[in-house]
């Protein structure tokens, strides 16, 4: 019994609701048809300015992702950069679009909370980064997203060049001083060369010895000039270790100022070159079709938002109304 009398009254509660729907049916219906049109006419063009979405999707090129971030990630962070957003505003001149004026007290985070209301920059799940604007010209909708991508493009370009600058700028620097190194080993082998006849150390110290020992093939055996043999002899004792050192000191410096030059040319060749940075798979398009405000939602909306208050009143007065009787039976 005592599982079939919350059963009962239930029912009896439902058919209670029922009879109250009935009662009331003409002044829901008459609220409902007043708020559809309500909701129509007040989401109309000339109340809601239709707002057209430009799109489009594009993924990273000629990027070298820092620390552990991928591409994408990267590239997500360059184009919600402040100066991006900062260079939109200015193109487009977006205050005097969005009607704010300038000398307003909170203009710059009433720029900012329109323009993050009107572009939406996100990652796909495919690693792409999509670039949604919405605005109430379709044609500045698709120029914005053009914009966009065209500024992270000049921002990477310029970080790039002017991260290889340094490099060129530093490799000038050490090769200006590995050739001045090399201008001062150049200048003392000179004077070994003019001052004491030595030109080629193993090619000399050999015939040095062949001569000082007349060890000298053929004819030319009997006619060595040996004062000149020991000169020079005696020239490189004194200097061939002084001649070593300087032409090993050569070698070195020309090999390192090689290598430096290698990097000197590929920064500024990299420093030089004129990339993009993205690769548009979708480019955005000047939209035929409005894409808010969806007036048929608002009108939903609204007409169940209205029959909701209206039930929510209609059994406040209901209780009222049983209350009162109540009293008047008990009174009677």
């Amino acid at each position: 019994m005592d599982n079939i009398r919350p059963t009962t009254e239930n029912y009896f509660s439902n058919i209670h609701m029922m009879k109250i729907f009935f009662r009331w049916k003409w002044h829901l219906l008459s609220i409902a048809v007043v708020a559809a049109l309500l909701a129509a006419l007040f989401s109309g063009s000339f109340f809601i300015k239709p707002k057209f979405k430009s799109y489009a999707l594009v993924y990273p090129s000629n990027i070298a992702p820092y620390s552990d971030e991928s591409e994408s990630e990267q590239m997500l962070q360059w184009l919600q950069s402040q100066d991006i957003r900062d260079s939109i505003i200015r193109k487009f001149n977006l205050a005097e679009h969005y009607r704010i004026d300038s000398s307003y007290k909170y203009f710059q985070s009433t720029m900012q909370f329109l323009y993050n209301k009107n572009v939406k920059i996100s990652k796909t799940q495919y690693e792409s980064i999509e670039i949604v604007v919405m605005d109430t010209d379709p044609v500045i909708a698709r120029d914005m997203v053009l914009a966009i991508i065209d500024f992270c493009n000049l921002k990477i370009r310029k970080i790039h060049r002017d991260k290889y600058s340094e490099v060129v700028s530093s490799m000038e620097k050490t090769m200006q001083e590995k050739k001045a190194q090399l201008d001062s080993v150049e200048k003392a082998l000179s004077e070994l060369r003019q001052n004491y006849e030595l030109i080629d150390y193993e090619a000399q110290a050999r015939e040095i010895t062949r001569g000082y020992l007349r060890t000298v093939d053929g004819s030319n055996s009997t006619n060595i000039n040996m004062k000149d043999v020991l000169r020079m002899k005696e020239n490189f004792e004194s200097k061939a270790g002084q001649m070593a050192i300087l032409t090993q000191r050569r070698n070195d410096i020309l090999r390192i100022y090689s290598e430096f030059e290698l990097v000197y040319d590929r920064a500024v060749y990299d420093a030089d070159k004129v990339f993009t940075f993205t690769n548009v798979v979708t480019p955005p398009v000047v939209a035929d079709k409005k894409s808010s405000p969806v007036r048929w939602l608002i009108v939903l909306y609204s007409v169940a938002a209205a029959l909701f208050f209206s039930i929510v009143v209609i059994s406040v007065i209901e209780n009222k109304r049983i209350n009162q009787e109540m009293k008047d039976l008990i009174n009677s």
